[in-house]
């Protein structure tokens, strides 16, 4: 099943399971024992030919990669949380098995509440339509009704500020203004769940400026939670309550944001 049609059955799920179902015990979504596994070929191959050789002749060997091992953790609703690593050490896997987009290998996932998952810059989008066609496209899969989308419309397109590009196709936007449109449609209503997924490291500075404003205004007024990634540790550190450091697929520790955070910035300090 690919990702935009397991996003949409989370989606759906999501619009069913709105605040009446939140866990009387204030869980928001619990990971327990939760890993992730991927095969992947032994040798690199450069072609689609040279892959059916090596199956035909049984030479196609692959090898397991573990990206994530045994993660458990639990974040409450109102969390502001933080997910801090290196590249490549299941950060984006395990927003991705939060989202609904993969499935964990070993143990589960379980989420309450509407998502609004920004974890990949695009996803959910086809490049050869218009931003204004796209708006609906991403919306509906967001689970938002077309008259929704119809009367706040306007105030997707004044928080994007792409009133004079929106009826270009998206394969002429650069990835600022395709953030931009992905932000302003994720945030149009107020989520149970935000998902950030480095997408204000895209774009300029005062854009930035107003998705954490937007983000602040969720946290604050709505009590959303938030799950947060970003390279910046100063962002997670600001903008965090809590975070959780995973390097290399394990969890290394959780707990508050500025002591994580301190953690993280000491081992990148000494590995420099």
């Amino acid at each position: 099943m690919n990702i935009l049609k397991r996003l949409k059955e989370r989606m759906k799920t999501n619009a069913k399971s709105q605040t009446l179902l939140r866990d009387p015990d204030n869980v928001a979504i619990k990971i327990d024992g939760v890993s992730m596994s991927f095969n992947m070929a032994s040798e690199q191959l450069n072609s689609l030919k040279e892959y059916f050789i090596k199956l035909a002749r049984r030479e196609l060997f692959f090898k397991e990669f573990k990206a994530l091992k045994n993660i458990s953790l639990e974040v409450q609703y109102g969390d502001v949380f933080g997910i801090v690593g290196t590249n490549g050490s299941g950060k984006s896997t395990l927003l991705k098995i939060i989202a609904g987009v993969l499935e964990p290998s070993q143990g589960s996932c379980v989420v309450k509440g509407r998502i609004a998952p920004l974890i990949e810059l695009g996803a959910g989008f086809d490049y050869e339509l218009t931003a204004r066609e796209n708006i609906f496209l991403n919306s509906a899969l967001l689970g938002y009704s077309k008259q929704y989308v119809k009367e706040h419309f306007n105030d997707i397109v004044d928080f994007a500020e792409l009133h004079d590009f929106l009826d270009l196709p998206m394969k002429n936007y650069s990835s600022g203004m395709v953030a931009r449109v992905a932000f302003s449609v994720a945030t149009a209503i107020v989520p149970d769940i935000l998902i950030v997924d480095e997408t204000l490291s895209v774009g300029d500075m005062f854009f930035r400026e107003k998705c954490e404003n937007r983000i602040k205004q969720l946290i604050e007024e709505y009590h959303t939670t938030v799950l947060f990634v970003s390279h910046s540790i100063d962002d997670v550190e600001r903008i965090c309550q809590k975070a959780v450091w995973i390097e290399k697929g394990d969890m290394r520790m959780i707990g508050d944001a500025a002591d994580v955070c301190a953690a993280y910035r000491n081992m990148m300090e000494t590995k420099e």
